[in-house]
């Protein structure tokens, strides 16, 4: 979705400095750059990309096709195309995604879930030793 497609725009920054207690609903993309305490969510089913950036602390759930995160959540994170976890990131919950890209120092305590949508699960190969032949 994201990789051949130009990127939804920004349209929407939560500053450093700022302090929100509450749900936020954004249109396209959203830069979230301070402490939030509430759930971060898209308002509609176009797409969506979330930037969580390393000075940001929230305290809730996120959902959207494309996350970043570089700060912290303390919550459920659902990335329902992409989670790109930056080596600042910090999740204190569940994480489910469509695809993962995880930079080594980036750290999650919570169980890790892939969105397969319809999809089966595939079948694992185990390895044969040749002993066993």
């Amino acid at each position: 979705m994201f990789n051949k497609k130009k990127q939804p725009p920004l349209k929407s920054l939560v500053a450093q400095g700022a302090r929100v207690v509450g749900d936020i609903y954004f249109a396209e993309g959203m830069r979230v750059e301070c402490a939030i305490t509430g759930n971060i969510r898209p308002v509609d089913n176009n797409p969506s990309i979330l930037v969580i950036a390393e000075s940001a602390v929230i305290t809730g759930g996120v959902c959207a096709d494309h996350i970043i995160i570089n700060g912290t959540v303390k919550g459920p994170v659902s990335a329902r195309m992409m989670l790109e976890l930056q080596p600042n990131a910090r999740i204190e919950g569940d994480v489910e995604y469509g695809a993962l890209e995880m930079h080594q120092g980036a750290l999650i305590a919570g169980r890790l879930t892939p969105i397969l949508g319809d999809a089966p699960m595939p079948a694992l190969a185990t390895a044969v030793m040749p002993d066993e032949l």
